[in-house]
């Protein structure tokens, strides 16, 4: 974290990361005699409602996050800036995005949690884009315009005002990660109004915190002498979605051995949230891999040297197709499959968690269905292709190899239609 009187004093003088937070209500131009150097500039969490029009003298910016402020529109400047590819204005008051007013050089978009009604014909006109957070907005329809975003990968809809899921969605050539739960064209699923045991939070002993995400707090807690997992929900929009939502794709999943069972809900929470007891994960799982960085956009990393052998991937992956197979049979969609949600041990036992991004559909209706199994299936396809490098230093069994390639294009064809759904894809890695 910088200072303000580190910058106004000259002291960051050729700075290529700035990271100031100290309640500006307006934009430092200091801040501008760094323009020929900055490449990445974060003032999350301040006052600002606007930029100068010469923020354009920002030739080298990257990245720019301006979440938590006061801006009611998307400043117009950033079109000029040429090399801006991550922006992020989460939660502020945003109501309007101006035709152009993105840049064509965008690669991530986070708009999540303002006040958006519609946006402009030109997002269609951002080659580029791989990530776009729209949750949590007033969104009506998308613009026809973004079936030209052939790059787009990850979309984040959810919470919005849509009455339809944009149909053109499906035939986007490599998105693979769509959630868009809490929109009115969104059924309940009947499964959430399944009886679920209940117990009140006097009965818990709580322990350590085990993990916190965008949705809520994760805790190891003593039941009837056992150890669970408690997950107590913030209650506040997150980039996927509403924990509420969240909460109830969990109950609605049943069990499955590859996947977290949830086993009651908690009432009694001394500030009134929500709380599911889940199974616990032993300790001895780990995450498989790593959640994506701004220079991978979309895409997982994984730790230096980490190596997996040929029978411990097809064994993660049979277990994750069976997993998946298992949620779309019961009409979920993940929307968030990513290694860095799966937990894996040392024998490659595996669990899939993380259902934050996970959206209903209703299974009836056939094509929309079968559309939204294919995104999923290309997700499932960056996971074959990944693990496969993992293993790349494993020369046995070659025939699995190529039948995984194999299985792997398939699933990342750009034409929907053309990829397997689950069923066929855990009948091919029956080897």
């Amino acid at each position: 974290m910088n200072t303000i009187e580190e910058l106004k004093s000259g002291a960051l003088k050729g700075a290529t990361h700035i990271k100031l937070a100290c309640g500006l209500t307006e934009f430092p131009l200091e801040l501008l005699d760094l323009a020929d150097t900055l490449e990445v500039l974060d003032m999350t969490d301040n006052k600002l409602s606007a930029l100068p029009e010469n923020f354009s003298n920002f030739k080298k910016l990257k990245i720019l996050f301006l979440s938590n402020n006061n801006f009611t529109e998307l400043p117009t400047v950033l079109a000029k800036c040429p090399k801006l590819s991550t922006i992020g204005f989460r939660n502020n008051q945003i109501e309007t995005v101006a035709q152009n007013a993105i840049p064509s050089s965008t690669r991530w978009l986070i708009l999540t949690d303002n006040h958006i009604k519609t946006l402009p014909d030109s997002m269609g006109d951002l080659p580029l884009l791989q990530k776009c957070m729209l949750s949590g907005n007033k969104l009506t329809s998308l613009p026809q315009s973004m079936s030209k975003c052939h790059n787009l990968e990850l979309l984040r809809i959810a919470v919005n005002k849509l009455t339809t899921l944009p149909a053109f969605l499906l035939s986007l050539p490599k998105l693979s990660w769509l959630a868009y739960s809490g929109n009115p064209f969104c059924s309940k699923h009947p499964n959430c109004d399944v009886p679920l045991k209940e117990l009140a939070w006097e009965t818990l002993e709580i322990k350590e915190v085990l993990g916190e995400g965008a949705s809520g707090l994760i805790s190891k807690a003593i039941y009837d002498g056992k150890e669970v997992a408690i997950k107590v929900f913030k209650g506040e929009i997150t980039s996927d979605g509403l924990p509420e939502e969240e909460m109830d794709i969990n109950i609605s999943m049943g069990h499955h051995d590859h996947l977290v069972d949830v086993l009651a809900r908690v009432t009694g929470h001394p500030e009134g949230k929500d709380v599911l007891m889940l199974e616990l994960i032993p300790p001895h799982f780990f995450n498989l891999g790593l959640p994506p960085m701004l220079e991978t956009c979309s895409r997982d990393v994984y730790p230096e040297g980490f190596t997996l052998s040929l029978s411990h991937v097809l064994k993660i992956l049979q277990g994750m197709a069976d997993a998946t197979t298992h949620m779309h049979a019961r009409g979920i969609m993940h929307g968030d499959f990513y290694a860095h949600n799966i937990m894996i041990d040392a024998q490659a036992n595996s669990i899939l968690g993380d259902f934050g991004g996970a959206s209903f559909f209703e299974p009836s209706e056939v094509e929309i269905r079968n559309g939204l199994e294919r995104l999923e299936v290309r997700a499932f396809g960056y996971l074959v292709e990944e693990l496969l490098k993992l293993s790349s230093q494993d020369s046995s069994n070659n025939h699995i190899k190529e039948i995984l390639r194999i299985l792997q294009n398939r699933c990342m064809h750009e034409v929907n239609q053309n990829r397997p759904l689950f069923s066929e894809i855990k009948e091919i890695l029956a080897i």
